[in-house]
């Protein structure tokens, strides 16, 4: 991995020397803009407007708009001596528990590697926040952005999540046509709950798949061997205006089949695992006939009440 910023942890009077690395990669599928005449790709030029020609890098500096028309101009080196970029630090200001961040805080996840001369202190302040479970608040400077970051343990590694200041976060209140009122029918308050909770599985991250990705691999090879793209059509879905049909609709289509004699989970009121079959469809692994029968009784009467 590349080598994306140098510099330190700081907590109170302890520096933690580290390297930072990107920890996630995008895998979108890049397309260029191709000129469909003659089938070549189009270049994007900086035009100065005025001089009515191309301007060279060592030509543009950065501007800030204060009013129509007016700038005010910023070299390179005076942006990092405003965003501290020279100071290399990411300062821990308080140590926090993670469930009190919304997720809306967070932006980008980076890796930190100790230095060739912190490995003693990185280590420390690893084991220290797994034994405590907190997680540091920093303030970092990164190619000229001051952020806020929220320093966690991932496996064995040290890694920093970039977040949000509160005022870049919008109110929910600028959201057009949020419901005034929060009252529900209860008989399909109680049919979503049960449809969560038959939903409902440990999280693993590694079953979920980019779809569109996989599609668009595939189309691009039948185009490279000349082919016709061929795409599946899109799953036949009922019309289903009523509430309270679709609720039940989806509870069927979740309901328990025998698969075998296995016992059930703990916790799941008789039912076992929830898995895909083959076809996308749910299928249920159930306990045996008696508690099966428990449990749908125990469904109609919660629905009923």
């Amino acid at each position: 991995m590349h080598t994306v910023w140098k510099g330190a942890i700081s907590f109170g009077l302890v520096h933690v020397p580290v390297k930072m690395f990107t920890a996630t990669e995008d895998k979108d599928i890049s397309m260029r803009m191709i000129h469909k005449v003659c089938i070549m790709p189009l270049n994007f030029v900086r035009k100065c407007q005025h001089c009515d020609r191309e301007v060279e890098w060592d030509e543009i500096a950065r501007g800030y708009e204060y009013e129509p028309g007016a700038f005010v101009l910023f070299e390179k080196d005076e942006l990092e001596k405003l965003t501290g970029e020279i100071t290399k630090e990411i300062k821990i200001l308080d140590f926090v528990d993670l469930t009190e961040i919304d997720p809306v805080y967070f932006h980008k996840t980076y890796y930190l590697a100790p230095n060739e001369t912190g490995a003693g202190a990185y280590n420390l302040l690893l084991q220290a926040m797994k034994d405590t479970g907190k997680i540091g608040i920093a303030k970092v400077s990164i190619r000229s952005k001051s952020s806020l970051a929220a320093i966690r343990i991932i496996d064995r590694c040290i890694a920093m999540e970039t977040i949000y200041y509160p005022d870049e976060i919008r109110s929910v209140d600028q959201v057009p046509n949020l419901p005034e009122s929060s009252s529900v029918n209860e008989k399909e308050l109680e049919m979503a709950k049960l449809l969560i909770n038959e939903l409902s599985t440990p999280f693993e991250p590694e079953k979920y798949k980019d779809d569109y990705r996989a599609a668009m691999l595939e189309a691009i090879e039948q185009k490279v061997a000349g082919r016709q793209v061929t795409v599946s059509p899109e799953p036949h879905r009922a019309n289903v205006i009523d509430l309270m049909s679709a609720l039940q609709a989806s509870l069927e289509a979740v309901k328990p089949v025998v698969t075998d004699k296995s016992p059930a989970r703990p916790g799941t009121g008789g039912r076992g695992k929830t898995n895909k079959t083959a076809d996308g469809a749910i299928a249920v692994k159930t306990a045996p006939a008696k508690a099966k029968s428990k449990t749908k009784d125990k469904a109609k009467e919660t629905v009923s009440s």
